[in-house]
């Protein structure tokens, strides 16, 4: 089955679940898609032997250039790993729950519009929490607004800067998010 992985980042998340499932004898990390052709998830995706593209916001809203895009990989499943751009609801009615998406905070939380990166990890400090965590969503048209698969906390201290908060955030992301997918893929189409 083949996987398409949108990102806008760094990819850290992407190239941990290209490395998880590049042994799979089920699931393909087919395609890196990003919205950004700066990302250096694509330079970590090429040097693994992932084919990348690079879309604009247009192409993303176009559902005559995603669709055949998807369809030319063969596409089965996306998995969100930083990617920014809202998804159109026409992809999410192409891939009824098909579609997960990672977010650094404990949604409901600390979710919404402009809540990504370092925006969320600000927002945990100045809030006081004690913990922070991940969550993993399906998604919808609706921004973190998806039914919640998987969450995995980790606490935080009033001494901890936004930095730390980000570091303990991401170890749970690089633990549990390539595990949560496969767990996702092998109760869908196993």
């Amino acid at each position: 089955m083949n996987v398409a992985i949108f990102v806008s980042g760094s990819g850290t998340n992407c190239e941990n679940l290209i490395r998880h499932f590049e042994h799979s004898n089920f699931v393909k990390c087919a395609l890196v898609i990003s919205n950004k052709p700066d990302a250096f998830a694509l330079v970590r995706a090429q040097r693994l032997g992932v084919p990348t593209e690079v879309i604009t916001k247009a192409q993303l809203n176009d559902p005559d250039v995603m669709l055949p895009l998807l369809r030319s990989y063969d596409i089965s499943f996306i998995v969100l790993a930083g990617f920014l751009p809202l998804i159109p609801a026409y992809l999410t009615d192409a891939y009824p729950r098909k579609i997960i998406n990672l977010h650094p905070a404990l949604l409901p939380k600390f979710g919404g519009k402009g809540m990504w990166g370092h925006h969320v990890h600000e927002a945990v400090k100045a809030a006081g929490e004690a913990e922070t965590g991940m969550t993993v969503h399906y998604v919808t048209p609706v921004c973190d607004g998806g039914e919640i698969i998987a969450q995995y906390r980790i606490a935080i201290s009033p001494e901890d800067t936004v930095d730390d908060i980000a570091e303990k955030e991401h170890l749970l992301e690089m633990e549990y998010f390539p595990k949560v997918v496969e767990q996702v893929l092998r109760e869908k189409f196993l």
